[in-house]
């Protein structure tokens, strides 16, 4: 027990067993009342300290002015500094082993200074008055795996600007939320939201992992802002990083003069390739500090899921690393055993405590079970990035349409392991920077084709199984890779093809959200190829299927700049096909027009009836039916 009463015997317990949630809510910086005098209260984990005290403006920096009291053998150091409130700027003085006093930002803080500034601030404890209390509750009755989910993913600093500074928090939720949902996306994702210092590392280097980044605003502007998007029936989901933290003499590395936070060997704590430690998941008080940090943003802050970045490096020990490098686990292999039972761990008390809240994993290997269950030897995540997936359709359609023929089966190659985890179809930032190009250049041809080529290939996407994720800026074709440091080029909307390729991904979007037979990726019934061997013509056809057998949906899409006016497809029976969705006349929209094709008899495609459709070059069709039987 605390001398001041604030931490107990059973907190310094949990913590100790990696158990203790809501630690944030003992350790860090807590605006209090004590024997009746008011101040805030500190405390922070530093095990290997000699000594540990609280400097700042109030005491002109001085680490001797208020020290900390170390509580037992827990690790924690406290203290209470009367008449400091709400805005102080403070930070930790931390005396090493061997007598050397580093200052440290806390780990624990809720808010933090903008950069280049990185001491921590004494942040409200006010609570947020929410109004997204029917969203919270339609989300926990949601199966993620059976509901729409179309992500657009943002960078906020770069989506726009205010003359060339940061938008607040609050003019994005207004500009954003109105933006997203007249798109018809289901959810943002956003990066770097956590305090980092650099722009450049976009918020994947962290050192406030409890702090929203102060260059948008306060913690209670973040709140307003998700609360506004859950008001709009956009979903919030995060992009958190457990991986690894930058060296940062403020941050976390080497914070009580040891590796108090990272693996002590560097062949097992560094990343190189990245310039930073690597958290130890043989901690438990790390490990603590990690899944209390994810319920944190969720149960603090609503937001709906985290994407959790650079899983791969997490689960093998020799990521990166050459030979003789990196350190085998006690069975000789290379995976990390203790990220592993940190992964089930942090899923399955997600899962627990918040129905409906998703798990991301952003992993590129063929580690398997990655969306399976901990109980089936799974790591519980929900989803998880289908990166071959991502290669495979970039890769064809970069090719000339001449070629793309020899190349056919990379469009076709995700479903022979579709159904092996939960998958997210990812177009994301990673892809559209470091001279990998945008999302339009990329494609081959003139001007013209390079707008139809990312048409049919976003068609593609959204009618193939897996939810759909799109970075910021490639739905209206941006000509440049993304720059961190410059807003997107909103001015392109009034230039040819570009306000024609956002209202055509708008329409795939709405297209998406009003069948539900899109949504059910896992379930095998729900996807049936027509033609997936058309490799001379470059086309593909497949339906989208429903479990009641209406409301089913046919895809057609030609990447060839070449017509087939006597085009003919095979589908399951009898009736009217009604085209809902092409590129024929340009922009068709989502209104369903009135185009209906009737069925007749004759096989094709190894289906007992065809409609014929005059498909364009680069053409598209989408067409409702309900299933009919067949003679």
């Amino acid at each position: 027990m605390s001398s001041l009463g604030f931490i107990s015997d059973v907190d310094c317990y949990l913590f100790g067993h990696g158990t203790h949630y809501s630690i944030y809510e003992k350790l860090g910086a807590h605006p209090a009342t004590i024997d009746g005098k008011e101040g805030v209260y500190f405390a922070v984990w530093a095990p290997n300290a000699s000594a540990v005290s609280v400097v700042g403006d109030f005491n002109h920096w001085d680490h001797q002015a208020n020290p900390m009291s170390r509580i037992s053998d827990s690790g924690i150091w406290e203290a209470f500094c009367e008449g400091l409130g709400v805005g102080a700027i403070y930070k930790f003085a931390v005396t090493t082993p061997w007598g050397e006093v580093r200052l440290k930002a806390d780990p624990y803080a809720r808010q933090s200074e903008l950069r280049p500034n990185n001491a921590s601030v004494v942040a409200s404890h006010k609570p947020f008055r929410w109004s997204d209390s029917a969203w919270l509750e339609k989300r926990k009755e949601t199966d993620p795996l059976k509901a729409p989910l179309s992500i657009y993913e943002v960078h906020l600093p770069s989506w726009t600007k205010n003359n060339g500074y940061f938008k607040d928090y609050r003019q994005l939720a207004q500009d954003l939320g109105d933006y997203v949902k007249a798109m018809g996306y289901t959810h943002i994702e956003l990066m770097g939201i956590a305090e980092h210092p650099f722009d450049g590392s976009w918020g994947y280097q962290v050192t406030g992992y409890y702090s929203p980044t102060s260059r948008h605003g306060a913690p209670e502007d973040f709140k307003y802002f998700i609360n506004q998007m859950h008001r709009r029936g956009i979903g919030v989901i995060l992009d958190w990083v457990p991986a690894h933290f930058p060296k940062d003499a403020h941050g976390l590395a080497d914070f009580d003069g040891t590796p108090t936070y990272e693996y002590p060997d560097p062949r097992k704590g560094e990343q190189l390739d990245w310039g930073t430690k690597v958290f130890n998941f043989e901690k438990t008080e790390v490990t603590n500090f990690l899944i209390a940090n994810g319920l944190y943003w969720v149960e603090q802050f609503h937001v709906d899921g985290l994407r959790v970045d650079a899983v791969s490096s997490m689960l093998y020990l020799n990521y990166c690393r050459s030979d003789g490098n990196w350190l085998p686990n006690r069975y000789g292999g290379v995976e990390n055993l203790e990220a592993i039972e940190f992964f089930r761990h942090f899923n399955s008390i997600m899962k627990q405590r918040n129905p409906g809240v998703m798990t991301i994993a952003e992993e590129a290997t063929s580690w398997p079970g990655i969306t399976a269950a901990p109980e089936k030897d799974g790591l519980g995540f929900t989803f998880k990035w289908n990166m071959g997936w991502m290669h495979d359709f970039l890769d064809y359609m970069k090719y000339d349409p001449i070629y793309r023929k020899y190349h056919h089966n990379k469009m076709t190659f995700a479903m022979a392991y579709h159904y092996s985890e939960n998958y997210v179809l990812v177009l994301s930032h990673d892809e559209v920077v470091h001279l990998k190009c945008s999302m339009l250049t990329k494609m081959p041809g003139y001007r013209d084709d390079k707008f139809a080529n990312l048409k049919v290939g976003y068609t593609f996407m959204m009618g193939h199984p897996g939810k759909k994720l799109l970075f910021m800026g490639q739905e209206f074709g941006q000509w440049h890779e993304w720059d961190e440091s410059h807003e997107l080029d909103w001015w392109l909307l009034k230039e040819p093809g570009h306000e024609e390729l956002r209202l055509f991904y708008r329409d795939l979007l709405h297209l998406y959200k009003k069948y539900p037979c899109m949504w059910d990726d896992g379930n095998p019934d729900s996807f049936k190829w027509i033609n997936c061997d058309d490799a001379d013509r470059s086309i593909f056809s497949w339906m989208r299927k429903s479990a009641d057998g209406k409301n089913n949906l046919l895809f057609v899409c030609n990447f060839t700049p070449v017509a087939r006016p006597d085009y003919t497809v095979g589908v399951p029976g009898a009736g009217t096909y009604t085209l809902v969705l092409d590129n024929a006349r340009g922009h068709v929209g989502y209104k369903e027009p009135n185009n209906k094709y009737v069925a007749v008899e004759g096989e094709c495609d190894r289906l007992p009836y065809r409609i014929n459709y005059s498909l364009p070059a680069y053409g598209v069709a989408v067409f409702k039916f309900n299933e009919m039987k067949s003679k």
